[in-house]
C-alpha cells in the first residue's frame, strides 16, 4: 500500500439495523471493526423515503463509541446543519443535487467543526466537483439510487471512483472517497483498488445476524487489498 494513503475505513449503515433495539445494535458495534457509524437522514422529499432525524441521532450518539458519519438526504440541508452537529455528528454529508449554493454550505459545515462531505447521485458526473474539491474532506459516491437500503450495486461505480480519484489528485484535494450502496464482499476489494477510502455497508452487515463477524471479515478483505 502507498504509505501516504489512509487505511480503508468501514462505516456500517444503521439504516439496516434493528430499530427496535437500536441501543443494543450501537453498543455491540463498539468493539467491532467499524471505524465510523453511518447515519442516513431522509426527509421523504429529496428521496422517496423517511428514516430518522435529530432525536434519534442524539440517542445514537449517547451510546456510540465511533464517530457519527451523518448523510443528509434532504432538501435545504443548510437549515439543519447546526442541529445535526449538536446531535453528535462528526462528519456531515450533503448532496450536490440539493445545494444550489454548495460552497456556502460546505463552509457552514466546516465552521461547525465537522468534516464536510458532498454526495453524488449515480447520474451526477464527478466533473461537477472540480471547483469545490479542494474544500472537501470527503466525497460520497452513491452506488445505488438514494432512498432505500438493500439495492443492487451499480457496476459503473468502479469507473466513477477511478475518475473521481484522478480529479482529486489533479485538484490537489486530500478528500477521501466514500461509497454508499450495495457494498459487500463481492465488490469491496475492487472498490478499494479503484480508489475508495471509506465503505458504507448496511444490509450486507446486518442481514446475516452477526454484524461484528461480518465486519471483521470485510476488514480482513479490504486490508489484504490495501497493504
Amino acid at each position: 500500500m502507498n504509505a501516504t494513503r489512509p487505511k480503508p475505513q468501514l462505516a456500517p449503515s444503521l439504516l439496516a439495523s434493528d430499530f427496535a433495539n437500536l441501543q443494543a445494535e450501537v453498543e455491540r458495534l463498539a468493539d467491532s471493526a467499524a471505524d465510523w457509524l453511518h447515519c442516513d437522514v431522509m426527509d421523504g422529499r429529496f428521496v422517496p423515503n423517511i428514516s430518522f432525524g435529530v432525536p434519534v441521532l442524539e440517542a445514537i450518539a449517547r451510546y456510540a463509541k465511533q464517530p457519527l458519519d451523518v448523510h443528509l438526504m434532504i432538501e435545504s440541508p443548510q437549515d439543519y446543519l447546526q442541529a445535526i452537529r449538536d446531535a453528535g455528528a462528526s462528519s456531515i454529508t450533503v448532496h450536490y443535487e440539493a445545494c444550489p449554493h454548495l460552497h456556502r454550505v460546505v463552509q457552514q459545515i466546516k465552521k461547525l467543526g465537522c468534516k464536510a462531505c458532498v454526495a453524488l447521485n449515480p447520474a451526477t458526473p464527478v466533473s461537477l466537483l472540480e471547483d469545490i474539491a479542494p474544500d472537501l474532506d470527503m466525497v460520497l459516491v452513491m452506488s445505488v439510487n438514494p432512498g432505500f437500503g438493500g439495492q443492487t450495486f451499480i457496476p459503473n461505480t468502479l469507473r466513477k471512483v477511478a475518475a473521481l480519484k484522478e480529479l482529486l489528485v489533479d485538484c490537489g484535494s486530500a478528500a477521501l472517497i466514500e461509497i454508499d450502496g450495495g457494498v459487500s464482499s463481492d465488490n469491496a476489494a475492487a472498490l478499494v483498488q479503484a480508489g475508495a477510502d471509506v465503505l458504507v455497508a448496511g444490509s450486507f452487515v446486518f442481514s446475516g445476524g452477526d454484524p461484528v463477524g461480518t465486519l471483521s471479515k470485510l476488514r480482513q478483505q479490504v486490508d489484504e487489498v490495501a497493504y
